[in-house]
């Protein structure tokens, strides 16, 4: 964003979670993830939750900053340089204490929200399952009443923190009917295996893994809203998930292209800068303009969100910022790639760690094919109830109302 847009308490914030990612971050942790010796950084969390930076929009009571989403996507962004599982494990806390600010009890803010923000507990959202990403309906995990709880089984996967989470915001199904889902806090107990069974391409050291719920007794008080009220915690959580991807992978798109950008300008070839060639300058002047086009978008949905817009339109802006964002991070780190040439393929530069990691963020909180179709949905949505009130510009033809040309049946 442009200096003249930003308050001086948002420059603030910016330069504070610059300064984290440029210097509480060792190298060598980025290293170690990605060749699976760290399989969860906890530490990490915990020098964030020092600074304050955890869960930024939740109130000061429970250790946020009460701040906006203007505000947080601005901190995500830096923290996007990162590579995708340090965002993610960053953007959990505000996705899970979405549901828990949103829909919990008093209670449940004080005993989870409070102590995540803090650093002394983790969490993950556990909601993918094995025969459904996309399909939320299609969950078979199973919570059934039993007194003072619910017996939970079923299992989910690629649940990302899943290695290290205190506790885990779990949706299951309490009823027959499509929509009776329901949502619960369920910590970590003796019902509760976690398996680290994947070999990721990308986005490693994020503790992602698989969830079995064997018999798991959660507590009555830990139901986050109604039983079978999930629907509304889901379209609720749709807006952290995919907010937070969309500003962690501007970061990701960022850091590709500086790195290109500079390399190209001491890189010679044919007694010349290579960023002198039209080939190369055109693919950072392209990757320029994307970035800052889906960070417009992105800040614009922000501001929208913090301005309390229309729920549809929301929907139709957040699933823009995130298809947007993440397609820029895999174009602009390709063009890096391309930049780079062959040094671009090895791990001399980090350009092929952020492919690996880009390729994710167009498949996760939501393949980009369904945010296409909400994309749609919502516009037509939106234009078929809404009475034309601007020119009519199908008019403006030679021929517009000669009769018996217009057919529809």
């Amino acid at each position: 964003m442009l200096d003249i847009l930003l308050t001086d308490a948002q420059k603030s914030l910016r330069d504070e979670a610059r300064a984290f990612a440029r210097n509480a971050v060792p190298r060598q942790l980025l290293l170690d993830m990605d060749a699976d010796k760290v399989r969860y950084p906890r530490e990490y969390l915990q020098n964030l939750a020092a600074r304050n930076l955890l869960g930024l929009r939740f109130p000061k009571e429970f250790g946020g900053r009460g701040l906006g989403w203007a505000d947080e996507v601005l901190a995500l962004e830096e923290i996007g340089v990162l590579g995708a599982s340090l965002a993610c494990l960053f953007s959990l806390p505000t996705i899970v204490g979405e549901a828990i600010n949103c829909f919990g009890t008093p209670e449940q803010k004080r005993k989870y929200l409070h102590p995540t923000l803090a650093g002394k507990l983790t969490t993950a959202e556990a909601l993918t399952e094995p025969r459904g990403g996309s399909d939320f309906f299609g969950a078979t995990t199973r919570a059934t009443r039993d007194g003072d709880a619910y017996i939970l089984n079923g299992q989910k996967r690629f649940i990302v923190g899943a290695e290290g989470a205190d506790y885990f915001l779990v949706y299951a199904r309490t009823g027959d009917k499509p929509r009776d889902l329901s949502a619960f806090i369920v910590e970590r107990s003796e019902g509760v295996v976690v398996q680290h069974v994947y070999g990721l391409l990308g986005t490693r050291g994020g503790g992602t893994g698989r969830v079995y719920f064997r018999d798991a007794r959660v507590p009555v008080e830990n139901l986050v809203g109604r039983q079978n009220g999930a629907y509304a915690i889901f379209n609720q959580m749709m807006i952290p998930e995919r907010m937070t991807s969309a500003a962690g992978a501007l970061g990701l798109a960022r850091a590709a292209i500086e790195i290109a950008a500079r390399y190209a300008d001491r890189r010679r070839a044919f007694g010349q800068k290579i960023r002198e060639f039209q080939g190369v300058n055109f693919k950072i002047a392209e990757s320029v303009l994307q970035i800052d086009a889906a960070r417009a978008l992105t800040h614009e949905t922000a501001r929208a969100i913090d301005r309390g817009d229309e729920p549809g339109r929301l929907r139709r802006l957040v699933s823009e910022s995130k298809k947007l964002a993440t397609e820029t991070a895999w174009n602009v780190v390709n063009n890096a790639m391309q930049i780079l040439g062959g040094i671009g393929y090895t791990n001399v530069y980090p350009i092929e760690r952020l492919l690996r990691d880009a390729r994710l963020m167009m498949i996760w909180t939501g393949t980009n094919e369904i945010m296409n179709a909400l994309i749609q949905h919502e516009y037509y949505k939106e234009l078929l109830a809404t009475k034309e009130t601007a020119r009519e510009v199908e008019l403006d033809a030679v021929n517009a109302e000669t009769a018996g040309e217009k057919v529809y049946e």
